[in-house]
């Protein structure tokens, strides 16, 4: 299964026999078979027919749409999957002190201990000493072990990302350098590329949420707020590092994107990426989401990201349906 990605203006997405068909301004056009399409992701001006909305609403292919830059707007999809009694589960769980502590003892630690992997393979090819990092993190790794309510895994989790996005400030490009993570806005290229990434992999968790027939605003870790997808926030915590971050470093450490394709919105502060530059990371991005990997313990064969993704709502569909989330297993990086 795919996502599409469409980000020149005024093209149009149709439909011609078993295939969506993409044209642009240029006359190209791009053919995607209906059965091999999972979701859309549609930046800036762009025309969907009612047949193409319609044959999405029928097979359940999710419709994100974002702004040129990347601003979140909205989605269009069908209401065919929700299963009531599934979601009087959810709230009930969500509702639960023991099981969101449960559930966010598993995702964080996990997020942590993924971090520390990826902060390791990165020194490898530095001079950068980022030894009292690492040991910070493995330290806050058992103080969130022992924790007993979500205020205070959440406190350690924040302290842990301070220490994950310094180390990453010493090991990153000269040019691309940073000081910490900022968002809303982001104020360095970096920010600008991860927060980018985040609501994009974000909206793909909140597609596979709604069809399984839950809801993505219910979430167990982080708390709820006006119109904000929290379970597929709350998700995301699992694979931020290991497919953003990591797709963000691969592409600046391997100059294959330029420090010339940001700018700074002096009004705002904000740090913008160019229209190449959001093709090249989108680009980046889908291959590392079609990469293999064999990192989830109870699948005997390697599986794509994608694919993980979906197993991974799954697995939470099936904790939601037994009432705990003892059986939930969070990635776990090597």
């Amino acid at each position: 299964m795919s996502c599409l990605y469409i980000t020149e203006n005024g093209s149009k997405v149709g439909i011609s026999g078993g295939y969506f068909v993409v044209e642009c301004i240029d006359g190209s056009k791009q053919m995607i078979s209906k059965e091999t399409l999972e979701s859309m992701m549609v930046f800036g001006n762009v025309y969907l027919t009612v047949p193409c909305i319609k044959e999405c609403l029928k097979k359940g292919i999710s419709i994100s749409m974002f702004s040129t830059g990347g601003r979140y707007f909205g989605r269009v999809e069908s209401t065919s999957h929700i299963n009531a009694k599934r979601l009087k589960q959810q709230v009930y769980l969500s509702d639960c002190e023991e099981m969101r502590i449960q559930f966010s003892k598993k995702i964080i630690l996990n997020k942590i201990h993924n971090q520390r992997v990826l902060l390791n393979r990165y020194a490898r090819n530095s001079t950068k000493d980022i030894s009292d990092n690492i040991k910070a993190l493995k330290i806050y790794e058992k103080k969130i072990k022992e924790c007993v309510n979500i205020e205070k895994i959440m406190g350690y989790e924040g302290l842990s990302a301070r220490e994950y996005f310094y180390a990453l400030s010493q090991l990153i490009k000269e040019e691309f350098k940073f000081s910490g993570r900022t968002k809303r806005p982001p104020k360095d290229p970096f920010n600008s590329i991860i927060s980018f990434g985040y609501t994009i992999l974000m909206y793909n968790i909140m597609g596979e949420i709604e069809n399984r027939g839950i809801s993505p605003y219910i979430g167990f870790m982080h708390k709820d707020m006006e119109r904000h997808p929290t379970l597929a926030s709350d998700l995301l915590e699992e694979w931020r590092a290991v497919i953003v971050d990591a797709t963000a470093m691969s592409l600046i450490q391997g100059n294959e994107l330029d420090i010339n394709e940001f700018q700074k919105d002096e009004g705002t502060g904000a740090v913008i990426i160019s229209k190449k530059g959001i093709r090249v990371f989108i680009n980046k991005l889908e291959n590392k989401l079609q990469s293999r990997m064999n990192y989830l313990e109870y699948l005997q064969s390697p599986v794509s990201f994608r694919k993980a993704i979906w197993w991974q709502v799954s697995k939470l569909i099936s904790c939601i349906d037994e009432g705990n989330f003892e059986d939930y297993a969070p990635l776990r990086i090597r």
